[in-house]
């Protein structure tokens, strides 16, 4: 009879051993160690815990520890470790601690089981935390594993950031170099993406556009948090099929092929093709490529942004700390690119931002709250960047007596055909005339939407949708950097010094009816505007 109720008994202990067993799995598949340690915790009474050899808790108990029982744990972790035991058992100051170490793997230090408990502890305390160590060991080296995992994309992520960067900043060569430590390699020549969507999916974008785009190199925009970057090698390979979802719910600019050394400049034309995308139902749109003014110029674009940028050129930091030329003359370049968000771009405080261009003002004389002084900048960086061959040596001394300024070379006959170009997609007789108005005045007024609405009698949210509705006509971003801004100021300066009292002749000299329901339909109508004196540009007077 004593024989079969111990057999009972066992049997009954041995069923409790494996339903605890299973609680502890499913507490593992629910949420890894934490569950299965509160677990534990619950079943035996004690404080259970995870530690490393030096004692320090990795996932330490839901109440805290006092200082008798992190000093005991310390105690058996360090016998465990002198000792090289299996497990360890100490009773002091009325505490039991029982400590066992967990099951890891090549190159992985696996932490510690402990449990510590008022003695004396409960008889099933040893036996559970013993079952327990192979679920626990399963579960931390999971984590472990996902935390490694995690670093890892991290550290691939910052590498290809950084190659961005580089590519963007001109540093071609560096570029190359960490590139060669990841995959797809750099091609010689590219097509720029930038993919603009909601930034709560965009890892799932990611995935996606690896699968879409073969070879192609995918970054999170380090300036705009609704940005992708893709550079795809432009090899004569069919374009990306793009994932219906990524169609449906994205808009995607795309560059003209460029060498990877114009980088930049694929990112500039990639985003200024998706100012159109946005006002398209396919949300695609490619680059519409136009003569840039630096090379319309020729020469004496050179002499001039050469004399502009000497004395940044010839800057010599006076501190170690101080930036120097180069990164004076980057400063500035990502700064007329992004404004603000150059910090990003850059990676620096705005601080230091704000130093940098106080010192370019400095350096140079000008003033870059001005549009003017902003625009004269950017065509000398576009001038050196594009390299713009310098006039003959002789040609070059005849210059040098007398260089050129900026409203000389925009009175150039090539320039002042460059200009209407620029401005004919919003002076065609179809657009309402409003939108030019509306543009030019916000040229003329330091790109200011406010000032603009106040001197045209609107709204500010009219100015803004007449400046959209100009992004699409002219395919160019206006109203987030990088824009086209400084271009359009340039083109209007040209107009402005070629034809001060004309209008162009492919325009319409009075409104037509088309014009009065239309802008109408943007906020003041043209004739409500004439009547009460707005002066209009130059182009659209009567």
């Amino acid at each position: 009879m004593h024989g079969d109720l111990r057999a009972d008994t066992a049997a009954a202990g041995r069923i409790r051993r494996a339903d605890d067993v299973l609680d502890m799995q499913r507490a593992a598949r629910k949420g890894g160690t934490k569950p299965v340690l509160r677990w534990l915790a619950g079943r035996t009474g004690a404080s259970v815990f995870l530690m490393n050899s030096a004692g320090t808790p990795a996932h330490p108990p839901h109440a805290p520890l006092g200082d008798a029982e992190r000093g005991l744990a310390l105690r058996g972790a360090r016998e465990l470790a002198e000792r090289r035991l299996g497990s360890v058992a100490i009773d002091q100051d009325g505490l039991t601690c029982i400590v066992l170490p967990l099951d890891g793997s090549r190159g992985a230090a696996a932490p510690l089981l402990a449990a510590v408990a008022p003695h004396p502890a409960p008889r099933e305390l040893p036996l559970l935390l013993a079952d327990a160590t192979s679920v626990l060991s399963l579960s931390w080296l999971a984590e472990h594993t996902r935390r490694k995992q995690r670093r890892l994309r991290i550290a691939e992520a910052g590498t290809r950031e950084a190659v961005l960067h580089l590519l963007l900043n001109g540093h071609t060569s560096a570029a190359r170099q960490i590139a060669r430590a990841l995959r797809p390699a750099l091609p010689a020549m590219v097509r720029v993406y930038v993919i603009e969507g909601p930034p709560r999916v965009r890892g799932q974008l990611v995935g996606e556009l690896t699968d879409a785009a073969d070879g192609a190199w995918i970054v999170p925009c380090p300036v705009y948090a609704d940005h992708l970057f893709l550079l795809a090698p432009d090899d004569g390979a069919p374009a990306p099929v793009w994932p219906p979802e990524l169609a449906a719910a994205c808009w995607i600019g795309e560059s003209s092929a460029v060498t990877l050394r114009e980088t930049a400049t694929g990112y500039a034309q990639a985003f200024h093709a998706l100012a159109a995308a946005r006002g398209r139902p396919e949300r695609h749109a490619s680059f519409a490529a136009s003569p840039d003014l630096a090379p319309t110029i020729g020469p004496a674009a050179a002499t001039w942004a050469e004399a502009l940028l000497t004395p940044i050129r010839t800057h010599r930091a006076r501190r170690a700390q101080d930036p120097d030329s180069a990164e004076l003359l980057a400063t500035a370049a990502s700064w007329l690119s992004f404004s603000s968000r150059a910090t990003a771009h850059l990676d620096i405080h705005r601080n230091t931002l704000s130093a940098r261009m106080a010192c370019i003002e400095e350096l140079l004389g000008l003033d870059l709250h001005r549009l003017a002084d902003q625009a004269a900048l950017a065509l000398a960086l576009r001038t050196v960047a594009a390299q713009v061959p310098p006039p003959p040596e002789g040609d070059a001394a005849r210059a040098g007596e007398m260089l050129p300024t900026l409203d000389e070379l925009l009175l150039l006959p090539r320039v002042g055909a460059w200009a209407q170009q620029q401005f004919r997609p919003v002076t065609a007789p179809d657009v309402p005339a409003c939108i030019a108005e509306t543009l030019t005045t916000w040229l003329r007024l330091d790109a200011r939407i406010g000032p603009t609405a106040t001197a045209l009698s609107i709204s500010t949210s009219t100015v803004r949708k007449r400046l959209t509705r100009s992004e699409a006509l002219l395919k160019r971003s206006l109203l987030r950097s990088p824009s086209a801004t400084h271009d359009q100021w340039l083109a209007l300066r040209a107009l402005d010094l070629a034809q001060p009292n004309e209008v162009p002749r492919h325009l319409p000299a009075s409104p037509s009816a088309h014009d009065e329901a239309a802008c109408a339909g943007l906020g003041t109508s043209r004739s409500h505007r004439a009547a009460h004196g707005a002066e209009l540009p130059f182009w659209v007077q009567k």
